[in-house]
């Protein structure tokens, strides 16, 4: 990293995944592709390390040289220099090349760096990794205000809100979402929030485990008691129930416990919990 600021950085092909691609994730980062034997790139090199100290931090502003990172240039078909490419979420949202002038750089910019309810969504993105969940809400309702027809903030609220375990909230607000404006995230966190409903008309699961000790054989608890322990997050024990129904129940309740697990696989973080079960469960079908 450059030590001039740090939103003024040399990129290298070392540093390009956590200096650019990852970065993009929280802020903006404008790749400038030069040369020293190119005189354009010497021309436009101060206007957009000039934008970059002015915005301070708005966007982080990654330099490559192209004769030393080859490949990067290559993997990004890099042609011609200089050569400007923006990225956020780790993908190329805008690019340009040539040394334009800076009225064009600052279009180009405009047309890069977020906006105000963004800029919110962003900070709260960065409240989320810091375990501020609060902080998080508010800024989330805040970038509402400003952009109430942007349902990927409303969503950022909903996966806040259920991580606060404020379902009734997090139901609200997806509620708020029309169907058809709702991707693959939406409907995970949709079916967290059907879980929870569902949980909410069982009984503990410590009493239906109980109960179950007493009747192994009744497999409708036993259904009852993944759904509460999904309810409950704890996927372990709910895909214990599941994969059991499956493997005991030859009717209807059987393809519910599969359709219920192929969820629980959706929702699940556990890598190696996720794959386990995977293969039980097409060892058991298969």
């Amino acid at each position: 990293m450059n030590a001039m600021q740090d939103f003024i950085r040399d990129a290298t092909t070392s540093s390009f995944g956590e200096d650019v691609l990852a970065a993009s994730r929280s802020v903006p980062v404008v790749v400038d592709f030069w040369a020293a034997w190119c005189a354009p790139c010497r021309a436009l090199k101060p206007i957009l390390e000039k934008l970059a100290r002015e915005h301070r931090g708005e966007f982080i502003l990654a330099k490559l040289d192209t004769d030393k990172e080859p490949e990067i240039a290559a993997r990004f078909g890099i042609r011609g220099i200089p050569h400007v490419k923006a990225f956020v979420d780790g993908k190329v949202v805008a690019e340009f090349s040539g040394a334009v002038p800076e009225s064009s750089v600052r279009s180009f910019l405009a047309g890069v760096l977020p906006a105000p309810a963004e800029k919110l969504r962003l900070k709260a993105k960065q409240a989320v990794r810091e375990g501020e969940f609060e902080t998080a809400e508010a800024l989330l309702r805040e970038a509402m205000k400003l952009d109430s027809a942007r349902f990927t903030v409303r969503l950022d609220l909903v996966e806040v809100l259920i991580a606060r375990q404020a379902y009734c909230e997090a139901d609200l607000e997806m509620q708020a979402i029309p169907e058809r404006e709702r991707d693959e995230r939406a409907g995970l966190l949709a079916a967290r929030i059907g879980f929870w409903k569902n949980g909410e008309s069982l009984a503990p699961a410590a009493e239906l485990e109980a109960a179950l000790a007493q009747s192994p054989g009744d497999l409708e608890l036993r259904m009852r008691a993944a759904e509460r322990h999904i309810a409950d997050n704890d996927y372990d024990s709910a895909l214990a129930h599941l994969l059991e129904l499956v493997r005991a129940d030859r009717g209807v309740l059987r393809e519910r416990a599969r359709k219920t697990m192929v969820e629980v696989f959706k929702l699940a973080s556990d890598a190696e919990l996720i794959a386990r079960y995977r293969k039980l469960l097409s060892s058991t079908l298969y």
